[in-house]
């Protein structure tokens, strides 16, 4: 049976007016399997054009739209979990602001959802200034078992992609504030605790790959990230002092890695990351 579910789209002053009226109306107006709630949090102030296409947007939409209106910009996590609150309905599906769903995005992932799933993620391609310029794909481990091996090294999902139960995300504790490792360190819990957790590998959102994204993967701010979510991840007893030492050696180093380094070993280990470790016979030779 058909369930309902809301969307959960957050937008901060960073963000860009004609992104964000894409990412919405390619999530609500086009998809052949539409949400039934729109949650559209806005993480503190935004830019007057921001704020007359976020006014546009909920007045036009063809689905009811919660609008959240936070302060202060507190961060994605806080946001999130602000939106979470909001939800009238189980089944949240996230998307980010400057993405693009493809139009079967929920009709695919949503009976998923349904036959008992609580978390279900797909795969992306990357383009740069248009949806016919695409410059790589990111397809996720989808072999059940091994997600959770793998999730001790890299996270598992692709958040842009991720439709969940909300019950399964309270129950492993919200978001929390984890700057720029909420969403790896949600879902390190959400295994921990147990959850049903599904991804599909096809591709069903286009991400969105803009000037300096390379940049932003690495640098003292993002290294600093990775050491708390680790020390975390440890303390909580999900990565054994073997697995700790490993993340920091691997993870860290590759946050600081400059840039022109990093782009190659992204493209060479992390994207594709999905198409060279989901078959079983990989799996099995890698015990």
């Amino acid at each position: 049976m058909a369930e309902p579910f809301a969307l959960l789209l957050t937008v901060y002053g960073g963000d860009r007016a004609d992104h964000v009226r894409e990412a919405f109306r390619s999530a609500v107006d086009a998809q052949t399997r539409r949400p039934d709630q729109v949650i559209l949090v806005q993480d503190g102030p935004v830019s007057a054009e921001l704020a007359d296409r976020l006014a546009e947007l909920t007045k036009e939409s063809p689905v009811p739209v919660t609008f959240l209106p936070l302060e202060h910009n507190g961060g994605l996590g806080l946001a999130l979990d602000a939106g979470l609150a909001a939800s009238r309905h189980d089944v949240v599906a996230r998307m980010d602001a400057d993405d693009i769903a493809m139009p079967h995005r929920f009709a695919v992932q949503l009976p998923v959802i349904e036959r008992g799933a609580d978390l279900v993620g797909a795969g992306m391609l990357e383009f740069g200034t248009g949806r016919d310029d695409i410059v790589g794909s990111r397809t996720p481990v989808s072999e059940p078992d091994y997600i959770a091996r793998y999730a001790r090294l890299h996270d598992p999902f692709n958040h842009p992609t991720i439709v969940y139960r909300r019950t399964a995300v309270l129950a492993a504790g919200g978001y929390g504030h984890m700057p720029l490792m909420e969403d790896y360190w949600l879902f390190a819990r959400m295994i921990a605790s147990g959850a049903t957790v599904v991804n599909l590998p096809e591709p069903l959102v286009y991400y969105r790959v803009g000037e300096g994204a390379y940049e932003r993967r690495g640098g003292l701010v993002l290294l600093r990230a990775e050491l708390r979510l680790q020390r975390e991840l440890l303390r909580s007893g999900f990565t054994t002092p073997a697995q700790y030492l490993r993340n920091v050696s691997v993870r860290g180093g590759y946050r600081l890695t400059p840039s022109w380094i990093r782009r190659p070993l992204y493209r060479r280990f992390v994207a594709p990351r999905g198409e060279q470790r989901t078959s079983p016979v990989e799996e099995t030779s890698e015990r």
